[in-house]
């Protein structure tokens, strides 16, 4: 929602409300608001108009109307009370006189009532009075429990939001506690890994100041040179075994040359015998 307000603050468990500057802050920040905040002449034109036609009665309806047309209010009549003889240009008139001769009697019918009104209220006044203030007594009791259960809820509601407002005090002091001890830790290993960097920078310097200087003549092997030599030697191995090969193959023939004239020497006893066998 747009200009929501989140309220974030706990007031059973934070404290400093009575320290310097902070009612001077309050202050401002209201002032603040009331700036931002322009009211209208009419700040009530985006709400529909009550539908109060239900309610209004005729009487309701032509005071309205006087009132909207400004026309001053009629007085009060007084016509009724007074006891006026005929017009003088009437006294001979019967019909003048018995207007008047009415005009008395409901006068007199009026005051007979005022009086009975008045015994009545000496009559029954006193227990109808007694009546009403018992009536209003009752009223009153009822409208104490109301206001007493009232009292109560909101006792009850101020003691869950203290409860609730304790239980998260107790949560934020824990976790405030935990993220010290862990901003401590990341404090200490820092620590300790730039004192493992500078022992690792100080070991680097002593081995470069206690290895020796390496001479012109001293290069180190290239890999292309590394494999040069490889293959030089895979070339000088390869060549020997061909020649060791060789020789073994040479010193077989001859073993196998001497040893045909020996065959040979042999093959003529054999044939002798067979000749000699021919003839017998």
């Amino acid at each position: 929602m747009a200009g929501e307000v989140i309220v974030d603050a706990l007031p059973y468990i934070d404290h400093g409300y009575d320290d310097v500057g902070v009612r001077e802050s309050a202050l401002a920040m209201v002032e603040e608001e009331c700036r931002r905040y322009r009211p209208t002449k009419n700040y009530l034109d985006h709400l529909p108009l009550p539908a109060s036609s239900p309610f209004e009665t005729p009487l309701m309806v032509n005071e309205f109307e006087r009132i909207q047309n400004r026309l001053p209010m009629e007085t009060l009549s007084m016509k009724r009370y007074e006891l006026p003889p005929p017009p003088s240009g009437k006294l001979s008139e019967v019909s003048a006189w018995q207007e008047a001769i009415e005009n008395s009697m409901a006068q007199l019918e009026h005051q007979w009532v005022r009086s009975l009104n008045l015994e009545l209220m000496l009559d029954y006044g006193t227990e109808a009075w007694k009546s009403y203030l018992e009536v209003f007594t009752a009223m009153q009791a009822k409208a104490q429990l109301q206001l007493q259960q009232l009292k109560k809820d909101i006792q009850d509601v101020n003691w869950q939001r203290k409860q609730a407002q304790t239980q998260a005090g107790e949560r934020l002091r824990s976790l405030e506690a935990h993220w010290v001890l862990l901003v401590s830790k990341n404090y200490e290993i820092e620590t300790e890994c730039v004192e493992l960097e500078k022992l690792v920078h100080a070991a680097r310097e002593q081995l470069q100041r206690i290895a020796p200087a390496p001479s012109a003549n001293d290069t180190a092997s290239t890999p292309e040179h590394a494999n040069g030599i490889v293959e030089d030697d895979l070339v000088d191995n390869s060549s020997n075994s061909n020649s060791n090969s060789n020789s073994n193959s040479n010193s077989n023939e001859d073993a196998s040359s001497a040893a045909d004239p020996e065959q040979e020497a042999d093959n003529p006893e054999e044939e002798d015998e067979e000749s000699s066998s021919d003839s017998n």
